[in-house]
């Protein structure tokens, strides 16, 4: 997700919270994806719920910006 938001950041503004959200989301993503990702716990075990509540907020702040961006792209578009 970082690369696409570094990538994107060529054209557009793209805050750099976001490219930080985006790289911790990262990280994440494959051992919580996977369950033999770590060999001695589930990812449910090793994942606490207030870091699961913070990388969620992550993940809203990112998906929000998205939409807005399309919004933007769309009415561009249609004017």
């Amino acid at each position: 997700m970082c690369d696409l938001l570094t990538s994107l950041r060529e054209k557009l503004d793209v805050d750099e919270r976001l490219l930080e959200y985006a790289l911790e989301l990262d990280k994440a993503y494959i051992p919580t994806r996977y369950p033999n990702a770590h060999p001695s716990l589930s990812p449910r075990r090793r994942y606490t719920r207030a870091e699961a509540e913070r990388l969620i907020g992550y993940a809203e702040v990112i998906v929000n910006f998205c939409k807005d961006l399309l919004s933007k792209i769309q009415r561009r578009g249609a004017g």
